[in-house]
């Protein structure tokens, strides 16, 4: 009988025991809350901030957004955590802080890391040529605009590349590869290589890269800040000299150290309905332009892993993966990379080459080296980048705050509230 009543009491204490394990994943997994006012000792103005909310709030009023998640760090700490109207108009459901988004460009800081894991374990140089690993681009041709005199009808003429692109030249842009703009558009065209969104292929990025080498590149290595394909390629040399896919290798070395929990190249069923649907101005009119049920994210092949444009994220964990880096590489007692690894990211590497956001471009975003160059409140030594969906991230070192704007907006139809958020994040800073 006392044996009985032993087996009894352990499974009524295993019962227990998984009752309160599941109780305490489903709290892990609950959205984060809202922090809608920055607390004490945090050195941002809240009213400065309730600027912000009320520019996001009157953009939604208007029906020029549908809605957006706000995060602000500092000091290693959330200490403004927002969501504004709607995540899925059309279910009637409003933002939540969990909401899962397509970050497309801010994939390639992500990217650029791995790639830097590699670096920092002596795989390469960055002044390596990729041809080195990805054999395709060992003898790039570059187009040309045609000559006087061309045949009627010829649109450019090809010419040997003056030196190899290197790998650095991937990370800032300067490898000659667009998103297939130039003088070869049409061959990119044809090839079915022009513009960033890849994840609806069946096909690896491997022999996506391929065709892209077997192209002329659109402008010579080392000339020009030329944005485009060259995070893709990067992504893919990451699989060539790791031995492992790209998105694996980010799994294990990024995302599941720092406790990025939602963010992957494709999206896991049980999660699809934190996706946010896309929206986008059509004729100065907010509309539906992809239904997160129907997006490739959930129905592709889910076989082409695009370092440049192909993540999924949450505010949560992209300001985890900021704050990485905000730290010299290190969160939470976990390092990724060197402190001088991550100093060497947010110098800047193009000279007078870049002239967009500032004046300075590093590896993987813009870095603010002159204030007064762009003419916005913005600190030097900050750096960051946007999204075609419309998200916007910025890191200031000066300030040791992170700031993260998540949306799903495309086309933006001449919207500016990305960087009014910027700007106005920046003005918030009392101390």
């Amino acid at each position: 009988m006392s044996s009985l009543r032993s087996v009894r009491r352990a499974a009524l204490y295993c019962a227990l025991s998984a009752s309160i394990f599941a109780g305490s994943s489903l709290l892990q997994a609950a959205a984060p809350a809202v922090i809608a006012e920055p607390p004490a000792g945090s050195g941002l103005s809240a009213p400065a901030l309730h600027k912000l909310d009320r520019v996001i709030d009157e953009t939604i009023a208007a029906k020029q957004l549908a809605g957006a998640v706000v995060l602000l760090k500092r000091d290693g700490k959330d200490v403004y955590l927002k969501t504004y109207g709607m995540q899925d108009i059309e279910a009637g459901k409003p933002m939540q802080t969990d909401a899962i988004f397509r970050i497309a460009s801010m994939s390639k800081a992500i990217t650029t890391v791995a790639a830097l894991i590699l670096y920092e374990e002596g795989r390469f140089l960055l002044k390596d040529p990729v041809g080195k690993y990805i054999p395709a681009f060992k003898n790039s041709l570059v187009a040309v605009p045609a000559p006087a005199g061309a045949p009627e009808g010829t649109k450019f003429s090809v010419v040997a590349a003056n030196r190899q692109m290197t790998i650095r030249d991937l990370m800032c842009h300067t490898a000659g590869l667009s998103y297939g703009a130039g003088p070869a558009k049409d061959l990119y065209d044809k090839a079915q290589l022009t513009g960033w969104r890849f994840t609806s292929r069946d096909e690896t990025i491997g022999e996506v890269v391929r065709r892209i080498g077997a192209l002329p590149l659109n402008g010579q290595p080392g000339e020009a800040w030329m944005y485009g394909l060259g995070t893709d390629v990067l992504g893919h040399l990451v699989e060539v000299v790791s031995g492992m896919p790209l998105d694996k290798f980010i799994e294990e070395r990024i995302t599941k150290p720092l406790k990025m929990v939602d963010t992957s190249f494709y999206l896991p069923p049980e999660k699809v309905d934190r996706l946010m649907p896309v929206y986008g101005l059509e004729n100065g009119l907010l509309t539906l332009r992809e239904k997160s049920a129907d997006s490739d994210y959930v129905k592709g092949p889910r076989k082409c892993f695009s370092g440049g444009a192909g993540i999924l994220s949450t505010a949560g964990d992209y300001g985890r993966f900021l704050q990485m880096l905000l730290n010299g590489g290190e969160l939470d007692g976990v390092r990724v990379l060197s402190p001088k690894t991550v100093e060497l990211m947010h110098q800047n590497h193009v000279g007078e080459k870049y002239s967009r956001d500032t004046n300075a471009f590093g590896l993987g975003f813009w870095v603010a080296n002159d204030e007064g160059y762009f003419g916005e409140a913005i600190s030097e030594g900050s750096y960051g980048w946007g999204s075609a969906f419309y998200p916007q991230y910025f890191v200031d070192p000066k300030e040791r705050m992170i700031g993260v704007f998540f949306t799903q907006h495309m086309p933006a139809g001449g919207l500016d509230l990305n960087a009014k958020f910027k700007v106005l994040s920046t003005l918030a800073v009392e101390k």
